[in-house]
């Protein structure tokens, strides 16, 4: 049942992309065949394959340009969408590992401590709804470096989910289990690491998976802003060079990118999951 249910899934996937991409393909004349200039071509100096919207026949070829060659270095502004890619992630998984290792165990400390509960969740309140980029001046100001700052961003978007998960889980693990664990005499640290933590991993693997997804959204807006290197930076650059083909292509990169690593969390999370 499930895996016709799959397939099924799978053929109807197919059918709706094959679909989207023919009528994208019919409503967007070739970019090698465009007819007169835009009025805002005209006025931008631009030419016919610089202003208009690329048929997806122009983006897979694009694609296969670029990703037959992703490392290429021919300078500061020329790299490939391999390193571009590679410079992101970098990014991302340095404050995201980051805030992890705050996150978790103030995580624990919260779901476990009512009087840390009182005392941080004031905090986690004011600090939550701030909005990644609002960092950005002020770290740029302080660490006075970009790639810092980029980090800097990703660590304080990627802490909340995973600080908010981890206190939601191990507050709500069964006293059942709790209790057995001080029957056995276990102490606080070992209950914590063979109780609370397996029990609590699902929920805390949840935080993470949602944290991974921000930061990986937050990151190509910080690229745009402080520039250098990364994929916001090469989707930037390519609006600015009026080439559309690179900037759908970018889109597309940026998506799969995000989807695989939604993908990575997802399997782990249901390694750890269990059953009652």
């Amino acid at each position: 049942m499930t895996a016709s249910l799959n397939l099924r899934a799978f053929c109807l996937s197919v059918l709706i992309l094959v679909l989207g991409l023919g009528i994208w393909e019919l409503a967007t004349p070739s970019l090698e065949t465009a007819g007169e200039l835009t009025e805002y071509e005209r006025l931008t100096g631009g030419g016919g394959q610089q202003a208009r919207v690329p048929p997806p026949s122009d983006v897979i070829t694009k694609g296969w340009e670029e990703l037959s060659d992703p490392f290429y270095d021919a300078g500061p502004n020329d790299k490939g969408i391999g390193i571009q890619i590679a410079y992101s992630l970098f990014r991302v998984l340095s404050g995201y590992f980051l805030a992890a290792l705050i996150a978790i165990p103030v995580g624990f400390l919260v779901g476990m401590s009512p009087l840390a509960y009182k005392a941080l969740d004031p905090f986690i309140q004011v600090l939550r709804p701030i909005s990644p980029l609002a960092w950005m001046p002020l770290a740029l100001f302080i660490i006075q470096d970009s790639q810092g700052s980029a980090i800097f961003v990703i660590f304080i978007c990627s802490i909340w989910p995973m600080l908010i998960n981890t206190a939601f889980g191990v507050a709500n693990v069964r006293k059942d289990w709790v209790n057995v664990a001080r029957t056995h005499e276990l102490g606080q640290l070992a209950t914590a690491f063979t109780v609370i933590l397996p029990a609590a991993a699902p929920t805390i693997l949840t935080g993470m998976r949602i944290s991974i997804g921000i930061a990986w959204l937050v990151i190509v807006a910080a690229e745009m802003l402080v520039g250098g290197t990364g994929i916001g930076y090469y989707v930037w650059n390519e609006w600015n060079n009026l080439d559309l083909t690179s900037v759908i292509f970018s889109i597309v990169v940026i998506g799969v990118v995000g989807m695989l690593l939604d993908a990575a969390f997802g399997w782990v999370q249901r390694a750890v999951r269990y059953e009652e």
